[in-house]
């Protein structure tokens, strides 16, 4: 099962799987809806919005790997933005599926997507949620129920099939720690709220790792992409600091400046879950970074 086709290759998580999955000596190819010269994989076109989509891709792809989805946090959720983020996922899953089902002979032998630890809802408290707990009730929870369920299609296709609930990924080249070191750098970081909200992070070597782990192994069922040791909010912005040799000198960000700022969006960084990841342990992954400032160390060393 050499040849793998993403979906969402482009993104951040997508970037660094294509590089590990190419240094392990598989074959990738792409979904794009606009074909790049000097790429460094194979394309082929898809169109969500049209419903279209390459049939060479699906002859190609013995594993399919699907983590195409608009950024949650990426602008104000909006009545219009919310459509986008959940239908961005359950589309592109019903592309996928449908495709696949014209073509039987064709089919993936493995699919493995993408989820968010979004399911549990988006403030959980203290209580420690596993793979078993029971989905929240707000919107990140409504959407990746919709995108599991879309993706549990393929189960009556007879394709064994993961999904990764993915915590808050840990890189300088984009998503949350960006966003978190940028006030710190300038002297102006400080926890949010009441700063005792968990945040369930995982370095992304270690993501991208656990994709290869589940391809390998050709396991199935739900994962949480978390690491060991969820921190608060408080731990996270002063490990931060730390390792970018600033103080931390304001107070807490107020929650109601935030949900001025953000709106319900707010609840995303006010909230929290303390995520487990012993589903994970117990498949035999094994983590590199299990300390949060070891991975902040290693993502914030300087260049070679």
């Amino acid at each position: 099962m050499k040849n793998i086709l993403i979906t969402g290759g482009s993104g951040l998580v997508g970037t660094e799987l294509s590089a590990i999955l190419k240094e392990n000596g598989y074959e990738v190819a792409h979904l794009t809806r606009n074909k790049k010269s000097d790429y460094p994989y194979k394309q082929f076109l898809w169109n969500i919005k049209n419903q279209e989509i390459e049939k060479e891709a699906i002859r190609f792809a013995d594993v399919i790997i699907h983590l195409a989805g608009a950024g949650v946090a990426d602008k104000k959720w909006t009545e219009t933005r919310k459509k986008i983020i959940v239908e961005s996922r359950t589309e592109s899953t019903s592309l996928l599926y449908d495709t696949i089902k014209k073509m039987p002979n064709d089919a993936p032998k493995h699919i493995i997507s993408a989820s968010a630890i979004g399911y549990y809802g988006m403030d959980t408290g203290d209580k420690l949620v596993d793979e078993e707990s029971k989905a929240g009730n707000d919107f990140l929870a409504d959407v990746t129920q919709k995108w599991e369920a879309s993706v549990d299609q393929f189960e009556s296709l007879k394709i064994p099939t993961a999904k990764i609930r993915i915590g808050i990924v840990l890189t300088k080249k984009g998503g949350a720690l960006p966003q978190l070191a940028q006030p710190i750098k300038l002297m102006a970081g400080a926890p949010l709220g009441s700063g005792k909200q968990w945040m369930s992070w995982i370095h992304i070597d270690d993501l991208t790792r656990l994709f290869l782990h589940l391809l390998e192994n050709k396991f199935t069922g739900v994962y949480n992409g978390v690491g060991t040791n969820p921190a608060t909010n408080k731990e996270v912005t002063k490990a931060v600091a730390k390792v970018l040799n600033k103080p931390l000198i304001l107070p807490n960000v107020p929650a109601f400046a935030m949900k001025l700022l953000l709106g319900e969006m707010a609840q995303m960084v006010l909230g929290g879950n303390k995520v487990s990841a012993k589903k994970t342990l117990n498949s035999g992954f094994e983590f590199k970074y299990e300390k949060l400032e070891e991975a902040l160390v290693d993502i914030y060393k300087p260049a070679p």
